[in-house]
């Protein structure tokens, strides 16, 4: 919703078309999504030469998107301070465990959080292990296709991931041990998962 309130602040003569491709969704969903907002008032349409129509926010759309634009920040400053803080804290524990190189699992905004907190506290983060990345260096670190292919040493995994979280947390705890694996609670992952059952 915030997305298309911009988009047609900034350009309320673009087609329907347009705006689904530059929000990356569906054609009717955009249409959905125009309808939901001219009913509740917070779009006009007008009609454009070539058979086509504007739209215009009204003031009580200037108004809701200044509330979503307000609400999405306090929800991604919220979700920062919390990365940060777990983050922190894990890095903390893995300095306090005797390592002081890490590999981070996972090119995102979380491994730039990451990154800070193993700064602040003094421990190097030597790779960035990402598969998927074309990257060859994140915030100034090196990227590798694969633990394998790092070729510094280090001590320790953290796991930076949004995507595919568990499958790595899992993969790296049965490849390095789950006392050298780090992970924040902020990524759901289960406590099934990060305790293993021990057998009677």
């Amino acid at each position: 919703m915030l997305g298309l309130l911009e988009s047609v602040d900034r350009d309320g003569e673009q087609t329907q078309r347009r705006l689904a491709s530059e929000l990356g969704v569906a054609l009717g969903l955009v249409n959905a999504y125009i309808k939901r907002c001219v009913k509740k008032g917070l779009l006009k349409a007008v009609e454009v030469p070539t058979r086509r129509y504007g739209y215009y926010l009204t003031p009580q759309g200037f108004a809701e998107k200044a509330r979503l634009t307000v609400e999405y920040l306090a929800r991604s400053f919220s979700l920062f301070r919390k990365a940060r803080s777990e983050y922190g804290e894990l890095i903390t524990l893995a300095s306090n465990r005797g390592f002081s190189r890490v590999a981070l699992a996972g090119v995102s905004d979380l491994a730039e959080i990451a990154t800070i907190c193993a700064l602040e506290t003094g421990i190097e983060v030597v790779a960035m292990v990402d598969a998927s990345s074309d990257k060859p260096k994140f915030v100034g670190i090196p990227v590798f296709a694969s633990f394998d292919a790092v070729t510094q040493p280090f001590d320790a995994i953290v796991i930076t991931a949004l995507e595919n979280a568990s499958a790595i947390f899992t993969d790296a705890r049965q490849r390095f041990g789950a006392e050298r694996v780090f992970v924040p609670p902020l990524l759901g992952l289960s406590e099934k998962i990060l305790k293993p059952e021990v057998s009677a």
